[in-house]
């Protein structure tokens, strides 16, 4: 869409205010407002200025002026606001014009033009499955003397006793048994239709949406694959929307990955696949899973800097509790065509050649997309760079299952870090495949690492309420 175009959008639809919105490290989208009488050609030329020394991870006061220069394919009229608002994503510049090597956005679109320098392909297409938990109640504290949290849901397994609904309605969820029951079981078609409809409002194609296997509320809701930034700002458009329906409806979403103990996690599960101009690379038919060797070998980039990798694709302390066994979680650095404890699976129903895609399970929504998309793609080209086999490798193929293996099979099975600060240790080790093309920067990843180790810090120096039942009798 072309400047002219944003001019006459909101002139059309007599919008009042222009949010230009930005994304921080952690992924978070940040906006400033402009009433739209203040918005001309003029603004996309100069930007919108902001203070960078209060986002966490960016500059500090002595250097603090950062421009927002609005990318006019990210136009989209919000659908929340009372006063008519179009927003627009940004990318972050300097005060010079030069383009920010920590903002995000930028990372990504950098991945991009480096794939096209490669000779690879042109084009990486993304898909993210991100779940999600939607509440009735969410209560939490940490301070000096007090550490709780308590989350609430209707059709929670805990609430098959409860009173308090005027008599007990039943048709609660069971611990693991919420996977795509019809209604009253799921009691939340209605919020998450409603959530499709407002995602389809804003121009995203959604596939489908369903009730996911956890109890209290876990959804997963289905958008259209795209290129990887506009994935990653159709990931961000998504969740904004996920939060603010629910918001609506008198609920809470959350994209925590391990909220509930004792049940799932809410995983990311990440599709992709490269083509080069109208043609499919990962496609070879007869072959295991009908896959390339471009597509083994990318296979195999993924799985060797796995752990160096999850550092930006399960970026929270919170993420590791998700990535235990049991769970359906994907803890095994191995790739399959159908177990879903494997950290790369190949989709291979009713998959045509331009379907065919890798399916890397472990990340998790708490990832900044921009920098998660990026570093994947990155890996995997690294893969094809080396022509990294993942058989050779030990990686598999394992298509059986996994839990059932010998101790001395599952010796031989790698498994992702273990805890935030041993992927952050492995992203220390293994980050020269990032710095291809200039697309991450060694300053960038030292910055990246010491703001992810002060929180797995904060985290670990706190009193854990478990402890007063292991050691308060000592």
């Amino acid at each position: 869409m072309s400047v002219q175009n944003v001019l006459n959008t909101i002139k059309e639809n007599n919008i009042q205010f222009v949010d230009f919105r930005f994304v921080d490290l952690a992924g978070r989208a940040h906006h400033i407002t402009l009433p739209a009488t203040e918005v001309d050609a003029d603004t996309f030329v100069n930007g919108v200025a902001f203070d960078g020394s209060s986002i966490v991870g960016f500059r500090g006061i002595e250097n603090s002026d950062m421009v927002m220069m609005p990318d006019t394919e990210s136009v989209f009229i919000d659908p929340f606001t009372d006063h008519p608002t179009l927003n627009i994503m940004s990318n972050i510049h300097t005060p010079e014009g030069d383009r920010y090597d920590r903002d995000p956005r930028s990372i990504a679109h950098k991945a991009e033009e480096y794939l096209q320098t490669t000779g690879i392909g042109t084009t990486a297409f993304f898909a993210p499955e991100s779940e999600f938990f939607i509440f009735d109640d969410v209560r939490y504290e940490s301070s000096m003397n007090k550490s709780f949290f308590e989350v609430d849901s209707d059709e929670a397994a805990w609430n098959t006793g409860r009173k308090e609904e005027g008599g007990n309605l039943g048709f609660k969820v069971g611990v693991k048994g919420g996977y795509v029951p019809v209604a009253p079981v799921d009691a939340q078609q209605d919020i998450r239709s409603e959530m499709v409809r407002v995602m389809q409002e804003t121009g995203l194609r959604v596939e489908r949406h369903h009730h996911e296997v956890a109890t209290a509320g876990q959804a997963e809701i289905n958008f259209r694959f795209d290129t990887l930034t506009k994935t990653a700002d159709n990931l961000m458009k998504y969740k904004y929307i996920v939060h603010n329906v629910a918001r609506q409806y008198g609920k809470v979403a959350t994209f925590m990955p391990k909220p509930l103990f004792g049940d799932n996690g809410s995983g990311m599960h990440v599709h992709m696949s490269i083509f080069n101009g109208d043609s499919p690379l990962f496609y070879e038919k007869g072959a295991y899973a009908n896959l390339s060797p471009i597509a083994m070998h990318f296979m195999g980039g993924i799985l060797h800097h796995a752990p160096a990798l999850i550092a930006l694709t399960n970026p929270s302390t919170n993420s590791f509790k998700r990535l235990v066994p049991g769970y359906e979680a994907p803890v095994n650095l191995v790739f399959s065509k159908g177990n879903r404890s494997a950290a790369v699976r190949i989709p291979i129903a009713a998959v045509t050649p331009k379907g065919c895609r890798i399916e890397f399970r472990t990340p998790d929504s708490t990832a900044n997309p921009y920098l998660a998309f990026a570093a994947m793609l990155l890996a995997g080209l690294d893969g094809i760079q080396r022509k990294i086999d993942p058989v050779a490798l030990g990686y598999g193929p394992f298509d059986k299952n996994i839990y059932e293996l010998s101790d001395e099979e599952k010796r031989e099975i790698r498994s992702v870090p273990g805890t935030l600060d041993e992927a952050l240790n492995a992203l220390e080790a293994d980050y020269e495949f990032l710095t291809a093309g200039d697309v991450f920067t060694k300053e960038f990843i030292d910055n990246y690492v010491q703001v992810k180790r002060n929180e797995a810090k904060a985290v670990a120096i706190r009193i854990h309420p478990y402890e007063y039942g292991l050691y308060f009798d000592c």
